[in-house]
């Protein structure tokens, strides 16, 4: 057992008056700080190592101080400076993104999780304005405020560990000319509040449906926008955006309990937070993937760069940054990082069928109240010739019949156009079911032909499961 080991178990069985009779690491995290399980009889304990000193000093003088405005972070039981260790209270395994990840099927976004993110939120002006009041900025480390320098260090290190280790081109004097004006920008707004800094799910813990929180050494004086940008843009979590937006709402109801703001302007800053915070994270996936080569940090790199994406297309910053707008731009559509997609968690199923207006339209079995539903009767029908009366919609006879003697296939490019918007948009959304119905009057020939042409459209157009269904010719669904 190495030194610090047998440190770390001596301090524990002084604190808890017992001999240990458990003790193991727990996995590296993307620090040099060590973490240890110990228990005994009675008690246990997380023991932690930090060879930085600074950054102990700044963890514990934070935590005494959370604990004293009731705020819910892991007490501090003992600590032996000396030798860079201390004891903090074990509070589980269950971060916030375990919990989410065990709730979400199919990529959905989970009704507890979004409950649970909502809790959280009401806990963040807690530690950004009540406790950040009278904190002392003194220990803060390695600066006391987010302020021009702390950014600098942010946006080069993204430019130095992702864009040239990406091999993205860029013009290196043009682009320092927009990080200095995106500065200017980002600092114009308040920034006398508590800034947790790695405000993410990784370090939100969860005991009994109450969160607790960790890793705040790096606070320091920031915006109120930068911690809310850190949590909902959390690469790994994918927050869909909708969700995004309906959290950022709630964040910003309860702000207002504690200070008067102007919410329209706190929005401005706010994607000006986002943008920088993802920067940050894409340098540190840069450093830990490219430069140190851990190749899962480099997982995470598709859905910063989904993020990125969606802030380019929808959102108009009020600050004018061509240099760094372009480079990004470059990065979204690279092909080299294009490798790195993201992986799948869900796939949208969509269910399309043919059925007889006689019978009534399919039941939604996924609860969704149904989708779409397209009256084939307006379409010449095969069914009142005799010669036809026997077939269905997949035989020859009848695909040859339709395609020349009606205008399904007119019909067909309206259906088609309108259907595809939606695919697309619940693809986004990262939706999981869609109805796509076909009525005619026996659900034999109209409706059968266009439930099949409407499924092959879509396996080949998109990445979808594609479920169809012939509710009138029993034995030969799919």
């Amino acid at each position: 057992m190495k030194e610090k080991e047998n440190k770390i178990l001596k301090l524990f069985e002084k604190w808890a008056g017992e001999k240990h009779t458990e003790f193991y690491p727990l996995p590296p995290s993307g620090s040099e700080r060590e973490y240890y399980r110990i228990r005994s009889k009675t008690k246990n304990a997380i023991g932690v190592y930090n060879p930085d000193k600074k950054e102990n000093k700044a963890f514990l003088t934070f935590s005494k101080h959370f604990k004293s405005k009731n705020l819910n972070v892991p007490e501090i039981y003992a600590v032996d400076s000396r030798n860079d260790i201390y004891l903090e209270e074990d509070l589980g395994d269950t971060t916030l993104f375990a919990f989410l990840r065990a709730l979400r099927k199919n990529g959905e976004f989970p009704a507890e999780a979004f409950e649970m993110y909502k809790r959280v939120l009401e806990e963040l002006p807690k530690f950004q304005i009540v406790a950040g009041k009278d904190l002392n900025y003194s220990v803060c480390y390695p600066r006391k405020k987010f302020d021009r320098r702390s950014m600098l260090w942010d946006l080069n290190y993204f430019k130095y560990y992702f864009l040239k280790l990406a091999k993205i081109p860029f013009e290196e004097q043009a682009l320092e000319r927009d990080f200095n004006r995106f500065i200017d920008f980002l600092l114009s707004t308040d920034t006398k509040y508590f800034l947790y800094r790695d405000f993410q799910s990784r370090n939100v813990m969860l005991i009994n449906n109450r969160p607790y929180f960790i890793d705040y050494q790096g606070g320091r004086k920031g915006a109120l926008q930068y911690d809310v940008a850190s949590l909902l843009y959390d690469a790994k979590a994918d927050i869909p955006q909708p969700v995004r937006n309906e959290l950022l709402r709630h964040y910003l109801d309860v702000l207002g309990n504690y200070i008067d703001f102007n919410r329209r302007e706190f929005v401005e800053y706010y994607y000006g937070y986002v943008l920088i915070r993802i920067l940050q994270a894409l340098g540190a996936y840069g450093y830990r993937g490219f430069y140190e080569r851990k190749e899962h940090f480099l997982k995470s790199i598709p859905y910063a760069l989904e993020n990125l994406n969606w802030l380019l297309e929808n959102i108009e910053f009020p600050v004018k940054l061509p240099a760094l707008f372009g480079a990004l731009r470059k990065m979204v559509k690279s092909r080299a990082l294009k490798k790195f997609s993201k992986p799948r968690e869900y796939k949208l199923k969509v269910t399309v069928t043919s059925f007889s207006y006689k019978r009534g339209i399919p039941a939604d079995k996924y609860g969704n109240g149904g989708g779409f539903v397209f009256d084939c009767r307006g379409l010449l029908n095969p069914g009142r010739y005799e010669a036809f009366k026997l077939l269905n919609g997949k035989d020859e006879e009848i695909i040859k019949f339709l395609e020349e003697k009606s205008n399904v296939k007119k019909f067909l490019r309206h259906v088609y156009s309108l259907v595809d918007f939606t695919v697309d948009n619940y693809i986004k959304r990262k939706f999981t079911n869609l109805m796509v119905n076909f009525g005619c009057t026996g659900g034999q020939h109209r409706s059968v032909y266009c439930a099949e042409a409407m499924a092959e459209h879509l396996r080949n157009k998109f990445d979808v499961i594609v479920d169809l269904i012939h509710t009138e010719l029993e034995g030969e669904s799919e």
